[in-house]
């Protein structure tokens, strides 16, 4: 039997029917998929929706990507020691944003650790065959440090103090996410769901007039019974040991990065679900809530008051649930 998740916003049963065509379209960028679906009123053209979109989120790929060397992330990230980089607006947003949430979260979500990204296997420099030692570790941690970049609002330069690489993996997508929905809605379709890389935003209903239902995501092998969400005004992300796996020497090692230690987590929970308005604090929420734990997670959950769900597997290798107040609230 599933359980269901209803948000405050969500519209009275017998509400209008949005007019137009049900449309959905595919695709890919920074190394993820993207998928929208849309109720296109009448005089819109599809391809026209599309064009406008996916210009978009090329925008986004070509400022913020870490895998393509023209990107102006890689600009900065190769830019001399002491020097300031102009960035695109775009990119500076999301890096404010980014150093802004590292900060709340005392380094539990870092914006800098792409040194610590390539050194574990998951950047641009692919895969790696055995552990790095512990000054390698060092190494990459002493070119890391979200407290070392400033940004200059003034002249939307950052500073580059030297060896910074910058990764935005744990936050672009979210922010990708904000932007296609709200560009959406300024079009006039009120009506859409947005995901990138699974991270999702809805916004209105669908022609029959139901939500957009979105099944929340469980560990693989998980037998618990499914939880939907019906993203109205609203947007939801996961962090899970479980995506993107490595495994060098015989051990495995999660995409999750522990900013602090260097490591990837080893001891943390199987999956961190956040539901906000805005996907970009979702995403990076989710992230963080792995990083922290379960207790400090669900404790920084109820402080920034945010719908969070963490299960953890305990001893007896059972997935375990737990959950924020509001979370709890919109369970019906």
């Amino acid at each position: 039997m599933r359980r269901v998740l209803i948000p405050p916003a969500l519209p009275p049963i017998g509400c209008a029917a949005p007019e137009g065509t049900l449309v959905a379209w595919s695709g890919e960028m920074m190394g993820t998929t993207w998928s929208v679906k849309a109720v296109v009123p009448d005089g819109h053209q599809a391809e026209d929706v599309r064009t406008g979109f996916t210009l978009l989120l090329d925008g986004i790929d070509r400022e913020m990507s870490q895998w393509r060397p023209e990107s102006d992330l890689t600009r900065f990230n190769q830019a001399p020691a002491g020097t300031w980089v102009p960035l695109p607006s775009q990119l500076r947003k999301v890096l404010a944003a980014g150093l802004d949430l590292a900060r709340l979260t005392d380094g539990a979500y870092d914006p800098t650790i792409g040194a610590l990204t390539d050194l574990w296997g998951f950047g641009p420099p692919g895969p790696i065959r055995c552990r790095p030692g512990a000054a390698a570790i060092q190494a990459a941690q002493a070119r890391s440090g979200f407290a070392r970049v400033r940004l200059d609002p003034a002249s939307g330069a950052a500073f580059q103090p030297g060896g910074i690489q910058l990764d935005l993996c744990g936050i672009a997508k979210g922010y990708a996410v904000d932007v296609v929905s709200e560009a959406l809605t300024a079009r006039g379709l009120t009506n859409h769901l947005v995901e990138i890389g699974g991270e999702l935003r809805g916004a209105g209903i669908k022609p029959d007039r139901t939500p957009w239902w979105v099944r929340l995501e469980e560990p693989p092998g998980s037998e618990r019974p499914a939880t939907v969400v019906a993203l109205h005004g609203l947007a939801v992300a996961t962090s899970g040991d479980y995506r993107r796996v490595l495994s060098c020497e015989g051990e495995r090692h999660g995409h999750t990065l522990d900013p602090r230690t260097g490591v990837p987590l080893s001891n943390g929970p199987l999956v961190a679900t956040v539901l906000h308005a805005a996907c970009l604090v979702a995403d990076v929420a989710a992230t963080a809530l792995m990083v922290l734990g379960l207790a400090d997670g669900l404790a920084f959950a109820e402080r920034h008051r945010l719908a969070a769900r963490v299960i953890t597997r305990a001893a007896d290798n059972q997935a375990h649930e737990y959950t924020s107040s509001i979370f709890k609230r919109m369970l019906s």
